[in-house]
């Protein structure tokens, strides 16, 4: 990903699931090639101007902003991460956007770069994105891989999200809603990226298949 790309962004990383698959073991937390989930993907969108991190704060190892503004300094020279909690905590994938947004408010970047901290190979995704949105501001991106829309790795019009998360809070919320209901407002296209650079871990045969291991003890 190039730093001198024209799309100014900021990134969200979802990391707060209950991880029930895994039997409880934080997603956030597992390690590839000797990174955490939740380190991968922030690398992976570092060129953002903020990240926001949708999580418990302890999933993080490298610090970053927390509610009551303590700052730490990050690993390899990442951006600071700021983290929120969806309310009530596990309240699904459109809840912990919503909080996200909510969040970032005002901020003028045109552009969120949404994440699930569950794919190790993501990084090689986000290119097609940025470059489809360089090519054409209209539109939200959406990743396809083997066919299969991912609505967690996406780039979206911010205009477009905060309508929809209004929308969503004059109806009653974003609690355990599903994303496809909180995006039916949102003009979006779908991309192709790399085969399996949207694989997820959902189960731990999904972790041995992508070299992810649970974090040592």
């Amino acid at each position: 990903m190039s730093a001198q790309s024209p799309v100014v962004f900021n990134a969200v990383v979802l990391s707060g699931g209950r991880s029930s698959r895994l039997g409880g073991t934080p997603k956030a937390r597992l390690e590839r090639d000797g990174r955490s989930l939740l380190d991968l993907t922030c690398l992976a969108v570092a060129d953002a101007r903020r990240v926001v991190v949708v999580g418990p704060e302890e999933h993080s190892l490298a610090g970053g902003l927390g509610s009551d503004g303590a700052t730490t300094t990050p690993a390899d020279g990442q951006l600071l991460r700021e983290f929120v909690r969806e309310s009530p905590p596990f309240g699904g994938p459109a809840a912990a956007l919503a909080a996200a947004v909510d969040h970032l408010g005002d901020d003028d970047a045109p552009w969120l770069l949404v994440m699930a901290c569950d794919m190790p190979r993501v990084d090689q995704a986000i290119p097609a994105l940025l470059a489809a949105a360089a090519g054409d501001a209209d539109s939200s991106y959406m990743a396809r891989d083997g066919g299969r829309d991912q609505p967690l790795a996406a780039l979206y019009r911010m205009d477009s999200l905060r309508d929809a998360v209004a929308a969503v809070h004059r109806s009653g919320g974003a609690q355990n809603l599903s994303m496809k209901a909180l995006l039916a407002r949102v003009q979006w296209r779908a991309i192709d990226v790399p085969p399996g650079s949207t694989a997820d871990v959902d189960t731990w045969a999904d972790a041995q298949t992508l070299g992810v291991s649970a974090t040592p003890t």
